[in-house]
């Protein structure tokens, strides 16, 4: 999926910051989009996918490049659907203090991805998707790390510009 156009977001459900019954690429008017997958239960989740949302966006802000990025984040859900809810993705943004960010839910049947991992190719959670100027996903992985990411950012706003 690297180097390819980004798909539009599928999301059964927005839990905050949208203005209208859905949040598109097209509403997001930064260069770059983190695109954050993640699940209750999943402990690498919450120990190191939030915690790497989080430092990323402190590097950025310390940088100077605090508007260069947005962050959503998705709860998807493929297995554990009656921990996986609704409820839980709200807990998850409490628990971590991410009321600025929107957060989504998005489900699928039992055995099945929803249809924003398979568009993502995301092969579980936690699962980042990093998305540039041009909406073409130029990350794609279970982690992303700090310090590569703010280069990236810097370095592509500086050929850009």
């Amino acid at each position: 999926i690297v180097g390819l156009p980004a798909p539009e977001l599928v999301v059964d459900e927005w839990l905050t910051n949208v203005d209208g019954p859905s949040l598109r690429l097209a509403d997001i008017d930064t260069p770059f989009i983190y695109l954050y997958f993640f699940q209750q239960y999943c402990p690498a989740c919450h120990l190191y996918g939030f915690r790497t949302l989080k430092d990323i966006r402190s590097a950025l802000v310390s940088a100077g490049l605090d508007g260069s990025m947005s962050f959503v984040a998705i709860q998807t859900v493929f297995q554990q659907h009656d921990v996986n809810t609704v409820d839980a993705a709200r807990i998850a943004m409490r628990r971590h203090r991410l009321y600025d960010v929107p957060f989504g839910h998005a489900t699928s049947q039992p055995d099945r991805r929803p249809q924003i991992m398979v568009d993502y190719g995301a092969a579980g959670t936690p699962w980042t998707a990093l998305i540039g100027p041009d909406r073409f996903v130029v990350a794609n992985s279970f982690r992303l790390f700090v310090r590569p990411t703010v280069e990236l950012v810097e370095q592509t706003l500086a050929i850009t510009q």
